[in-house]
Parts: structure tokens; sequence; C-alpha cells
């Protein structure tokens, strides 16, 4: 079983993109952290999901009002990317 985002599913052996591909997601609008680490757009079809994976898929979405749950959300899922991408 894969964990992604708070749920198992038996999806281990599948590609990356093979998985993003069935569930939907629209290429470009999210970022992919396997096992605390971002999985780069370039690697999403040789990326084999395996037993045990916990993967988060983070999505970008628009709208809303500034003080919503949602939009605060947003922003601690991105102060967490940008902390993985710039290491002090």
């Amino acid at each position: 079983m894969v964990h992604i985002n708070g749920k198992d599913i038996d999806v281990a052996g599948q590609s990356l993109m093979d998985f993003l591909n069935a569930n939907d997601y629209e290429m470009g609008t999210f970022v992919v952290e396997c096992n605390e680490e971002i999985i780069h757009k370039e690697d999403y079809k040789t990326y084999i999901l395996r037993d045990g994976d916990v993967i988060e898929v983070v999505q970008f979405m628009g709208g809303g009002c500034g003080t919503s749950l949602m939009y605060r959300s947003i922003n601690v899922a991105l102060v967490h990317l940008r902390s993985k991408f710039f290491k002090s």
C-alpha cells in the first residue's frame, strides 16, 4: 500500500505519472512530495510507487477569501515546500 494524501491506496508498482493521470491531476498545478523529498516533474514517468511510500500531492488553487481556512492551509503547505528547497 502507498499512503497518498492521508489514504492507503493499492498502487505499488505503478508509475507516479500513471497515478497522477488516472486521478485527473492537472499538470503544472501541483507539487509531489514522496517520503519528504520533492519529486521533480521530469521524474514522474520513471518514479515507481513502492509499498510504504508516503506521498503528498499539494495542489495549488486560486480564488477565495484571504482569511479562509483553505488559503491558510495552502500557505502552510507552500512554506513547508519552500523549506525543502531553501534550507539554511
